[in-house]
């Protein structure tokens, strides 16, 4: 089980407060970039209730957000910061990542919104598995507190989202080649799905909420 977060010590701690640097370039979606795939089954995770907006968890800030690497590159397209509560997302929705320094913890961008907080862990995804082209992250208390006993592997629980040390956490469970779930321990309730596609990448989370519905029947009084 993931190690539990400690209470929230400042801003900059809370979800969906950007930690990296970034330069951002105001403008439209370009016509050429297709969301509609990911925009719908980013939709269907809001139906799961994997993104969306609590007042009751996350200091009421909303959660969630998703990307697709553009062909051919490092550059992916993702949703915008503090967009995960909203039930549909369209172009407006949606940025480019056109660069990023790891390193540095820095990007650039352009479109109508800036980057979700978490474009950096996304980047380090693309970056690190050449061969994934789909990065979801979602909040899930029931998978999160079920990832050991469902074996997925975890970010070491110091790491906190959007920071470097959670990029290098991502990073080291990506050398192992079947990883393609994982929680963030020290970001509660939160996971990393990856795939080749939305689709493939969504069914993810959903095998993964049949198993922990699996576990609770197995654990209910006979």
């Amino acid at each position: 089980m993931p190690a539990h977060a400690s209470p929230v010590p400042s801003d900059t701690d809370r979800e969906g407060v950007i930690k990296y640097r970034m330069d951002h370039r105001p403008c439209p979606l370009p016509p050429d970039i297709a969301i509609d795939e990911l925009a719908a089954w980013r939709d269907i995770l809001f139906l799961l209730g994997l993104t969306g907006a609590d007042p009751n968890r996350y200091d009421g800030l909303a959660y969630g957000n998703v990307s697709l690497r553009l062909p051919g590159s490092n550059r992916f397209v993702v949703s915008g910061t503090q967009t995960g509560g909203l039930p549909t997302l369209d172009r407006q929705h949606f940025c480019i990542v056109e660069s990023f320094d790891l390193a540095a913890n820095h990007l650039s961008a352009s479109g109508p919104v800036p980057p979700s907080s978490e474009a950096l862990t996304h980047a380090a995804v693309y970056q690190e598995r050449p061969e994934v082209d789909c990065v979801l992250h979602v909040h899930s208390p029931s998978i999160w507190l079920n990832a050991h006993r469902l074996g997925i592997p975890a970010t070491a629980a110091g790491a906190r989202y959007g920071s470097p040390e959670m990029v290098a956490e991502v990073t080291r469970l990506l050398r192992t080649p079947d990883t393609n779930l994982m929680a963030m321990a020290g970001h509660e309730d939160g996971l990393i799905a990856l795939g080749l596609a939305p689709r493939e990448t969504a069914l993810i989370l959903v095998g993964a909420l049949a198993r922990v519905f699996a576990l609770k029947s197995a654990d209910a009084p006979q």
